[in-house]
């Protein structure tokens, strides 16, 4: 059973199909461009049966549906419109256009006055005609109170909750999909839906074709609900749809207004009536400042923030569907990503020469202060050749296109998005590619390096293993804390000279030289004491086996990606690294 859908609306039926009204009165977008207001026929019908008499059927419906006229309205109507220097005829084109209005400032409108009219009468500034956020009503001197009563008695209330007459028990009558207006409250369950539709569904061969509203609050959670309640009462489709989460859709019970400055405006009468005045005067004061402080940050973005001549940063190479690409990276001094290099060299001319001015213009962008979050988003799973297997990368083992890998290993690397990562860089430890979940392990890859530190080593280069550097006898190194005291790192560089001896000193070296040592005290402690001896390739090979195998997996290294993550697919191994098998799909 499909519903009508909008076949429905032209042959003025009130609900589209099988299912509860979205609302009783409801806007339809046009497919070019506009509204237009849908009112429910069937209320006053409703109403009498319920037993109300005619003279009350009007009022409510009069609540809800509004007058569609400004005669009587109150705080702005014809007599206090005509003081401000409206006409007859300017008045006229106004209600001439109220009946299908759903807000009031959609008429008061330059389209319907004119420009002659706004500018020479009303006093309105030229260049605030084509300014979107300028108000006439507040230009003229109305009040929000006053534009929102004069909406309520023009357009109506657009809900049964709080009409005169009506009574309490008899609002479940008129409930709908969603919430009516912005007065109302009460809406239907999303179970009614469900409930209704299987009351149904034993008499339909196929499905139902119907859409199930929840409301914009709805969670994972409700949404599994749903689907669990559809199951048990063996519906054969369910389809849901939460409330606004399109950025358009065909169907609205309400337009959205300046709902955050109604809210700061109730909040500030309410401190008024607490506290008096000066509790009022604060609230005003600190949104004044938010809003000074945001504009100023808006500001100041527009200035390029160069990066220094000498900067950091790390080389990524990789092959991406046998391509191979580098990506070069360059840092600020608090570590921030401000320009990228792609090279991919054995491309042709013009290829390359595209991505070179691309990553120009990323560069660009990071330094205009573009965040990176907005390119990650806009370039990841992009799809186009080359594309396939990534070898090289620790952390991504396929990529859609050349773009969608780059801003993957950015987005890892400078974001910490490591749900765009098939490997997680936290879970690699030293070279056996096995993910651990140990604590200890997790605080040893913990890379929230300190200032002396982001200063001179690139983020991108030290995700997901702990910083290292070699030893000259054979001692073995391991990763230790942070020593943020200077007598503690002076301590143990001596230990260090005493052990190995002076380093040749280089012109330059002393420029670099509390920054190396915070380096070395961050990443290593040396223990003379201590011997790793060296394994053959045989004797590595089988340990990782056991490792694996230890694990939960079979203890066979994957052909495509070498790691020893295969599990039993069947008659076949699977890698659960890269997804590859041993053999059959």
């Amino acid at each position: 059973m499909a519903p009508t859908g909008t076949i429905g609306l032209v042959m003025d039926c009130d609900t589209t199909g099988i299912e509860p009204d979205f609302a009783l009165v409801k806007f339809k977008k046009l497919a070019g461009g506009g509204y237009f207001k849908i009112i429910n026929q069937s209320v006053p019908e409703a109403l009498g049966f319920l037993g109300y008499k005619p003279h009350q059927v009007a009022e409510i419906e009069a609540y809800a549906v509004g007058h569609g006229s400004l005669r009587q309205s109150p705080a702005i109507n014809h007599q206090t419109l005509k003081a401000k220097g409206f006409t007859d005829e300017n008045l006229a084109k106004i209600e001439s256009g109220l009946g299908a209005a759903f807000d009031i400032k959609f008429v008061f409108n330059r389209w319907t006055l004119g420009d002659a009219f706004l500018t020479d009468t009303l006093k309105v500034p030229a260049d605030k005609m084509n300014d979107p956020s300028f108000d006439l009503f507040a230009h003229l001197g109305f009040s929000k109170k006053d534009v929102e009563a004069a909406n309520e008695h023009v357009c109506g209330a657009m809900t049964l909750e709080g009409a005169p007459h009506l009574k309490t028990e008899h609002l479940a009558v008129f409930d709908c999909a969603n919430p009516c207006g912005r007065k109302g409250k009460r809406y239907l369950s999303v179970e009614s839906h469900i409930r209704m539709m299987a009351a149904s569904q034993p008499f339909i061969s196929g499905a139902i074709s119907k859409t199930i509203n929840m409301p914009n609050d709805a969670t994972v959670e409700d949404c599994k609900q749903s689907y669990m309640l559809s199951w048990k009462l063996a519906l054969k489709a369910n389809a849901l749809y939460r409330d606004g989460s399109k950025l358009s859709q065909p169907l609205n019970s309400q337009v959205l207004g300046d709902d955050d400055e109604d809210t700061g405006e109730t909040a500030a009468e309410a401190l008024l009536a607490a506290g008096g005045m000066s509790a009022r005067t604060a609230a005003v004061t600190e949104k004044i400042v938010e809003r000074i402080v945001e504009r100023v940050e808006y500001i100041k973005q527009q200035d390029r923030e160069k990066l220094p001549g000498r900067r950091k940063g790390y080389t990524q190479k990789a092959s991406v569907g046998g391509h191979k690409v580098y990506l070069r990276t360059g840092e600020y001094d608090n570590g921030a990503l401000g320009e990228i290099f792609i090279d991919m060299h054995k491309e042709g001319a013009a290829f390359r020469s595209l991505m070179n001015n691309f990553a120009i213009a990323i560069s660009l962008g990071l330094q205009y202060g573009v965040p990176l979050e907005e390119y990650v988003e806009a370039f990841t799973f992009t799809r186009f050749e080359p594309a396939g297997l990534v070898q090289g990368n620790e952390t991504i083992k396929n990529a859609t296109s050349i773009l969608d890998y780059i801003f993957r290993e950015l987005a890892v690397s400078y974001l910490g998005r490591h749900d765009l990562a098939h490997v997680d860089p936290r879970e690699i430890v030293g070279e056996t590619g096995l993910g651990s979940s140990d604590e200890t392990t997790d605080e040893q890859l913990d890379l929230d390096l300190p200032e002396s530190v982001t200063k001179v080593v690139s983020k991108g280069f030290t995700r997901g293993t702990p910083l290292r550097i070699a030893s000259r006898g054979g001692q073995h190194v391991t990763s230790g804390p942070v020593s943020h005291s200077v007598e503690e790192m002076r301590a143990e560089q001596q230990r260090v000279t005493d052990l190995y001896g002076n380093a040749p000193q280089t012109a330059g070296t002393s420029a670099l030289a509390v920054e190396t040592t915070t380096v070395t005290m961050r990443s290593t402690k040396i223990d003379a004491a201590v011997t790793t001896p060296l394994l053959s390739k045989s004797e590595l090979y089988k340990q990782r086996m056991s490792e694996a195998k230890v694990r939960g997996y079979e203890g066979t290294s994957c052909p495509e990606c070498q790691n020893f993550t295969m599990v039993r697919n069947g008659t076949c191994l699977k890698c659960e690294t890269c997804g590859s098998t041993s053999g059959c799909s």
